[in-house]
């Protein structure tokens, strides 16, 4: 009963500013976020010749219950996904197929290897996702894919990215949405490099080539992601951000901003209004990066909000495919995904709830005083009371109630498994 009974005063206070909570609502429960699965395995993947984590990624951490085996992920994707208000997609490594214990190295992976995931999809009612995964891998052991000097190597990941792209369009075919196909690569140097030109050629040769394979673009997405620097890449990555800003725009192919592969002091949400002036579309990968791309779980910090006000005060709800890249293994699993996942639809929710009209306005005329002062307001608004009815309403736990059945989730299920 407090819930709506909380909810009836916040929305007066908000529709006194034109608000209209049931417009917010409706626009939200639209919103497909993109789950990635590798938060509930560390990144291990199934392969049955399953390598050591590389690629400059690191997870830290030993919480009892990672899911070992595809069926526990699947169950622990839906524990989570029963606690996060809305209907989303999962996000799948290629290292998530299923060879029934055949050996499939990463060139030769096919749709029907991602048969059971489109299956479980569908009962479920979810989109996928899709990445080809060009790390933990022996001809990634020297930091080089798409970029390498051997072309064998390269041919090797260009055919590993066309299949990949192929089971984008399975997906998009299958699940009636289409799936977003996202290439990032760890290509770089650990020291100051005495040629930057070459390896940059190669890798936009490749990429060449991956996209002139066909495939339905009505059914599958393609991005491309940039990072700053990564572990053992530290002076110098072959696919920066302008590298890949420019490749997007040239090729008309979806630039994706991950928000921990940055310099420390640059604002993620600050590129998204510029990108959206000359895309139809872009993509993100959000994370929090703390001192580096450390991809802490996402918390609703100011960054976060932020980002969820770009999307939203821009009419940009349609054009920004929203993805989660995060990996603890410090905390349960099932709570880092439903933490992360609850806090980017909270920044989405607290965006739609600001008079953004009249705040552009105010910045049109000229009136700072009253436009600093109305957005520092807002952020003492009710807002959680309308949070707690949108989750009553779409039928999740309310407040924190979610984390009892986390905690008993983990005691029935999760603990066996050790």
């Amino acid at each position: 009963m407090f819930v709506k009974e909380n909810f009836n005063k916040a929305k007066q206070q908000y529709e006194k500013w034109g608000v209209s909570v049931e417009e917010a609502f409706d626009k939200l429960k639209n919103v497909a976020i993109s789950i990635h699965c590798w938060q509930g395995d560390d990144i291990g993947g199934f392969e049955v010749n399953q390598q050591e984590l590389s690629g400059g990624i690191d997870v830290t951490g030993n919480y009892p219950g990672k899911a070992t085996n595809p069926e526990q992920l699947r169950a622990d994707l839906e524990k989570a996904l029963s606690l996060i208000p809305g209907k989303h997609k999962v996000n799948l490594h290629a290292i998530y197929a299923e060879t029934d214990g055949e050996i499939v190295d990463r060139n030769a992976i096919e749709p029907k290897h991602f048969a059971n995931w489109v299956k479980w999809a569908k009962q479920n009612g979810l989109g996928l996702d899709f990445n080809p995964t060009l790390f933990s891998h022996p001809k990634a052991e020297d930091g080089l894919t798409l970029s390498h000097p051997d072309k064998d190597i390269r041919d090797f990941w260009i055919d590993h990215c066309i299949q990949s792209r192929k089971i984008g369009e399975y997906f998009g075919r299958e699940l009636g949405q289409p799936a977003l196909t996202n290439i990032w690569i760890p290509d770089g140097y650990k020291d100051i490099p005495s040629d930057r030109l070459t390896p940059r050629m190669r890798l936009k040769d490749s990429l060449d080539e991956i996209f002139a394979a066909n495939v339905d673009e009505s059914l599958n997405i393609d991005a491309v992601e940039s990072k700053l620097f990564g572990i053992g890449s530290e002076a110098y990555v072959v696919g920066s951000h302008e590298f890949y800003m420019g490749y997007a725009m040239q090729n008309n192919k979806l630039c994706l901003l991950d928000t921990g592969h940055y310099h420390p002091t640059e604002m993620v949400s600050n590129k998204i209004s510029a990108l959206l002036l000359f895309n139809d579309k872009l993509a993100l990968h959000v994370s929090r990066p703390v001192r580096w791309d450390s991809d802490h779980v996402v918390i609703l910090d100011d960054e976060l909000r932020e980002i969820g006000l770009e999307i939203v005060r821009n009419d940009a709800i349609d054009k920004v495919m929203i993805g989660l890249d995060f990996f603890d293994a410090s905390i349960n699993r099932v709570a880092a995904w439903t933490i992360g996942t609850r806090n980017m639809i909270k920044s989405l929710l607290y965006a739609l709830l600001l008079p953004n009209d009249y705040l552009k306005k105010l910045q049109e005329e000229g009136n700072f005083t009253d436009r600093l002062a109305l957005m520092e307001e807002f952020k003492t608004y009710p807002f959680g009371a309308v949070w707690d009815q949108y989750c009553e309403e779409m039928g999740v736990p309310v407040q924190e109630s979610w984390l009892n059945e986390v905690k008993e989730y983990e005691k029935e299920v999760l603990i066996k498994r050790q």
